[in-house]
């Protein structure tokens, strides 16, 4: 009986050294000492449900969010003025940027042409080329799925907070790619200005 005892003991902590060694060595390993969580007390997702992903979400649910966003500092912004900034002529410019906040999987499925990629858990594959574009532009418009999807709330604190990114021109669409889709509004898919356009959901 000890022997099997041992030998569970064993094979564990040879499978969490393992687990340990790979984390290191992947590019997309997680860092075991960065806080993904900062200065999280009431998360979005306790705020909303999943019908926030859908166009038709309740006025009281989106106040929720909006509220949630504001406790943090933050300045959410609804489909209709994120579909304005979309069409704004500073967008062509870049003083009007978007930001993706979802990984790259998503991100590559489909997202706001022309939006650039943050993904929170992994910023430094992103910064270089993020950072010079919050520099320049005039609002920054972050997003991710929408509904309980959280990554838009964190890399907007993030760009705030550790890239001191002004907040005044930092925007939060807490509604994200599903309520962009679902308004018909256009989606580009693969790389960032790859020009390939998904069809619109009728």
């Amino acid at each position: 009986m000890k022997r099997v005892v041992l030998e569970s003991v064993l094979v564990a902590a040879l499978g969490v050294l393992i687990a340990f060694g790979a984390n290191a060595l992947s590019p997309h390993g997680l860092k075991l000492e960065r806080d993904y969580f900062p200065g999280d007390n009431r998360p979005l997702a306790a705020l909303t449900n999943p019908a926030t992903n859908t166009v038709g979400a309740t006025q009281a649910q989106t106040h929720s969010a909006a509220d949630h966003l504001r406790e943090k500092g933050l300045n959410p912004v609804d489909s209709e003025k994120a579909e304005q900034l979309f069409r704004d002529p500073g967008f062509e410019q870049n003083q009007i940027i978007f930001i993706d906040a979802r990984n790259d999987e998503h991100y590559q499925e489909g997202h706001i042409p022309g939006a650039f990629q943050l993904d929170r858990f992994h910023p430094e594959n992103y910064l270089g080329e993020v950072l010079p574009a919050c520099m320049g532009a005039r609002q920054v418009v972050v997003y991710c799925n929408g509904g309980e999807c959280e990554d838009s709330e964190f890399a907007a604190l993030l760009l705030r907070d550790s890239a001191h990114i002004p907040a005044e021109k930092l925007l939060v669409y807490a509604g994200g790619i599903a309520e962009w889709k679902a308004r018909g509004l256009p989606v580009e898919t693969g790389a960032r200005r790859s020009g390939q356009m998904s069809a619109p959901k009728k």
